[in-house]
């Protein structure tokens, strides 16, 4: 199992690789995400930002942000989402990253759950065609409230057997009734590429909080990861401008999966 942790966006990502590398936290790999400020993909540079992985021994994953709307109703808007998903999964090839992750759009304005889950399934077949053509993997992050279960996540994953699933394990925690996260892997196991993994006390707060600090049982969820055979790429999301509580986590992180 790898750990790794996310860049900040308003920060310079290549900075954001030298602190990771060098100041002690062990980690595999950055859990790189393309987002303005600093790290906009008209911003950075593809030989630059993979000079800045092989000086720090990094790995990286590929993240996108979470609110483009490539559901959206409106063609322009689509139109420029893709367009910037595209570039986003160009500039991961270039740089030897395996899996690049997309949001699902859960805006429904005043369409269907029906129709907003086929607009999102006919984005992602176009994303997953031209990351293919690229060499990059595609995966699909699961989020809460419309796309957190076996159940909405089907119309997505059932048609498109090569993409993959981002497992968010802080995700399935929230707006539901219990943690969808042994659902998501009894059923799709065999397709997780990729791990978030953070605490949070349900409800609907993505808080985003140091291992142990809410309410998710992480050994139990762990166990059944690991239990299907898991052993890749897991991003700490901890978010705190304390790093002590980022490396309680991976302390945590390590000694719980050693133990399973």
């Amino acid at each position: 199992m790898l750990i790794g942790a996310m860049n900040h966006p308003q920060r310079d990502p290549v900075e954001e690789m030298d602190w990771m590398g060098q100041a002690g936290l062990g980690l595999d790999f950055i859990d790189l995400t393309l987002e303005p400020p600093a790290a906009a993909s008209w911003k950075v540079d593809p030989a630059v930002l993979k000079e800045g992985l092989e000086r720090n021994r990094l790995h990286a994953i590929g993240h996108t942000a979470f609110y483009l709307p490539i559901a959206s109703p409106i063609d322009t808007l689509r139109a420029a989402a893709m367009e910037e998903m595209r570039r986003c999964i160009d500039l991961f090839s270039a740089i030897g990253v395996p899996w690049v992750n997309v949001h699902p759009d859960p805006h429904r304005h005043f369409h269907t759950d029906a129709e907003m889950r086929e607009q999102n399934r006919k984005s992602l077949s176009e994303l997953l065609e031209h990351a293919t053509r690229r060499g990059t993997g595609l995966m699909v992050e699961n989020i809460p409230k419309l796309f957190n279960t076996v159940e909405q996540l089907a119309p997505l994953l059932d048609p498109l057997p090569d993409l993959g699933l981002h497992l968010d394990i802080g995700h399935a925690n929230l707006g539901v009734k219990e943690n969808t996260t042994s659902e998501l892997v009894a059923h799709y196991g065999p397709r997780i590429r990729h791990v978030h993994l953070h605490d949070n006390k349900g409800g609907s707060g993505d808080l985003h909080l140091p291992l142990g600090a809410g309410t998710i049982d992480v050994r139990h969820e762990l166990g059944e990861l690991k239990s299907y055979g898991y052993d890749g790429t897991i991003t700490l999301e901890v978010f705190s401008r304390d790093t002590h509580y980022f490396s309680y986590s991976r302390d945590v992180l390590r000694a719980l999966w050693d133990s399973l």
